[in-house]
């Protein structure tokens, strides 16, 4: 059996084969692939915007998706009221059956997927824990998609960590889940270059289109066993935990750098945000500055940079501002906020 548990990117021509050697009459490459993609028979299980791209391209591609686990519908909005989780929505637009257990554990979830005969679960940010009776289930065993290098960034807020660490590049790992945190063997890696504009929601969806393709790439090679996980480097693992909301309070005494690195791993949850004349403003978009200016973090001070409509003094430097959320309203560029606001420049943020 080929051990190719290393940085792996085959297409799906590359990873099908000929039958027995044969030349094929046109066409029949197709419809054999089609054919032994629809004998793998796949539960689904995913919740955020995340894993939609993957199991619509799961269903495009033609795989016998038997059900969709997602979370249960949760209270949403200023008016609390349920709203459906995102896979949840696509599931039932691709005429799919969707299970929304509070919990894995126990036996009455087992014995349902148990019931469904899986060869594999797909797993992609479900955020439930799936325990051992659920992973025994596939032959196959559960294939998940993770958004980080592992072992680097295990946990559940990987595209952040990776924003917040100033890495230049970061990417998504297929791996065999274990009972443990992310710590299973790594099928394959892709990797991805982090932009300098890039925010939290826009490289989670950069990370969930490479995941999809990558998760296509492996996974006629995984049915066929024709491939061996590698098991990950402990002594390289690196954790992020869960986001709380008090993250997006900014710390103007912190360097620019840190303060602008924030900014966009937190856009859009739970963003970043301060005080002006006591009513919140989220700051959605900055730029780092070259000016010097003396004065006490927090400050709001003119900018040279163009697209900036102020600066904030830092810990160290200014930060330019170029995009914000007052409360009660919608985003707006940091130049016309400011010329509505009294007393605009020498406050002190936040104030």
């Amino acid at each position: 059996m080929e051990n190719t548990g290393q940085t792996c990117q085959l297409s799906a021509e590359q990873a099908s084969s000929e039958a027995g050697g044969c030349l094929l009459p046109e066409g029949t490459g197709a419809t054999i692939r089609e054919e032994r993609r629809s004998a793998v028979r796949v539960v689904f299980m995913g919740t955020p915007e995340f894993a939609v791209a993957p199991l619509e391209r799961l269903v495009a591609d033609g795989y016998d998706v038997a059900a969709v686990f997602t979370q249960p519908d949760r209270a949403a909005g200023r008016g609390r009221s349920l709203a459906a989780p995102p896979v949840k929505l696509a599931a039932l637009q691709l005429g799919l059956s969707v299970e929304q257990p509070e919990s894995l554990k126990g036996g009455r979830a087992a014995a349902r997927i148990a019931d469904l005969a899986p060869d594999v679960i797909v797993v992609a940010a479900y955020g439930l824990w799936v325990p051992r009776a659920v992973l025994g289930i596939p032959g196959l065993g559960c294939v998940n998609i993770h958004p980080s290098l592992l072992p680097a960034y295990r946990g559940v807020s990987p595209v952040q960590a990776a924003i917040l660490s100033g890495d230049a590049f970061t990417g998504v790992s297929i791996m065999l889940l274990d009972e443990g945190w992310d710590t299973g063997p790594v099928f394959g890696q892709a990797q991805i270059p982090v932009g300098d504009r890039d925010t939290g929601g826009s490289l989670t969806g950069k990370l969930s289109l490479v995941g999809s393709q990558l998760l296509l790439d492996l996974l006629p090679r995984v049915a066929r066993k024709e491939i061996t996980p590698t098991p990950q480097d402990e002594s390289l693992a690196s954790y992020c935990g869960a986001i709380r909301k008090e993250a997006g309070e900014i710390d103007w005494s912190l360097p620019a750098a840190d303060t602008a690195r924030r900014v966009r791993a937190y856009n859009p949850w739970p963003a970043c945000r301060t005080r002006w004349h006591g009513r919140l403003l989220r700051i959605l978009e900055v730029t780092r500055t070259r000016e010097a200016v003396d004065g006490e973090a927090g400050t709001v001070v003119a900018s040279c940079h163009p697209a900036a409509g102020f600066g904030v003094v830092t810990g160290d430097g200014v930060l330019g501002v170029l995009k914000v959320q007052a409360e009660g309203k919608r985003p707006m560029s940091a130049a016309d906020f400011l010329r509505g606001q009294p007393h605009r420049l020498g406050a002190v943020l936040p104030d």
